[in-house]
């Protein structure tokens, strides 16, 4: 029996707004470790940008994420600012 490779993934352009949101949820790797919290929030992050999704307070606080080293609060505090910089 033989293992197939897996599917190549295509990533997201520079300056497109899923790369934007994902880079601001990675520069808070430190803070959430496991890789699929990062992605979950990622996406839901960017379902806030396009405006169908909760604010960044609600998105951190139902999200069940594992933090390490701060504070949901915090945590969304920081998001939210970081949202602001993202170039629609």
């Amino acid at each position: 029996m033989t293992t197939l490779a897996s599917p190549s993934t295509l990533e997201f352009s520079a300056d497109s707004i899923e790369k934007q949101v994902y880079n601001i949820v990675e520069k808070f790797s430190e803070f959430i470790p496991v890789i699929n919290d990062r992605n979950r929030l990622g996406y839901a992050l960017f379902k806030f940008v396009k405006g169908e999704g909760d604010a960044p307070y609600i998105t951190v606080r139902n999200a069940k994420l594992s933090l390490k080293g701060i504070s949901e609060k915090k945590l969304a505090e920081l998001i939210e600012t970081e949202l602001t910089s993202i170039k629609k």
